[in-house]
């Protein structure tokens, strides 16, 4: 029987992002890909809470334990659908994700670059956004086949639930996780790209205070490792099989 995997994409995707990894996984697995609220098929669910996200996520779950992926935003809500799922997740696998933001005077600084953000997303047309978002300093080094992907899936969401998402989901809205972490008994494997550098510290920092953690750091990518490389993100989520 197909082992059940559940991948949760980032900020600005959808559950389409994953095809080229859902495809070097195989029949050994059953991929969920779904379209988190805010984004996709899913543009018009409101609210945009993280209630609301695991809500719509648990369903997806059956009797077997899943292995649960998220990258970036993806990452923050598997962080803590893992806490709120024990027992039911096999192996949470976070790539270019983040606990949080810690400090209370940092995380109303986000908050409020965020909401500035959502006020310009929500002025914009989807096709002129996502040229704009292609151009974060974050996502540099992504190029060729793999950009052009990443934009086409951009457009398939509109700029209004994407300017809930920010505002519901964002970094600076999620409760940080830092103190959590010691919690998590599942198996971790910490993704990073090598060009990563914010995320490289910050997943170093993660894997000194998780349990059962192994970093992966996936030479010669950047934040978005699973468009760079997904043979690699495959073979690192059926690393633990």
């Amino acid at each position: 029987m197909a082992a059940p995997v559940l991948l949760l994409h980032g900020f600005t995707h959808t559950g389409s992002s994953w095809e080229p990894v859902v495809a070097a996984l195989g029949e050994r697995y059953r991929a969920l890909t779904p379209d988190l609220r805010g984004h996709g098929a899913a543009s018009d669910a409101v609210p945009v809470t993280l209630q609301a996200v695991l809500g719509d996520l648990e369903p997806l779950l059956g009797p077997e334990p899943v292995t649960l992926v998220g990258y970036s935003m993806g990452g923050r809500i598997a962080l803590h659908a893992a806490l709120a799922w024990s027992g039911r997740v096999r192996h949470l696998v976070l790539i270019g994700a983040s606990p949080g933001i810690a400090d209370a005077a940092e995380r109303a600084a986000r908050r409020a670059d965020d909401e500035r953000l959502a006020q310009e997303i929500e002025a914009s047309g989807i096709e002129e956004f996502a040229r704009r978002w292609a151009q974060m300093p974050v996502l540099a080094g992504l190029s060729g086949p793999a950009r052009e992907r990443a934009h086409a899936d951009r457009l398939r969401s509109r700029t209004p639930g994407l300017a809930r998402a920010l505002r519901g989901l964002g970094t600076a809205t999620l409760p940080p996780l830092w103190e959590r972490l010691s919690e998590l008994q599942t198996p971790v494997t910490v993704v990073v790209g090598e060009r990563d550098e914010k995320f490289r510290r910050i997943a170093e920092r993660m894997c000194e205070s998780l349990t059962a953690a192994e970093l992966a750091v996936v030479p010669s990518t950047g934040h978005a490792v699973h468009l760079e490389a997904p043979a690699r993100v495959a073979a690192i989520i059926a690393h633990r099989e």
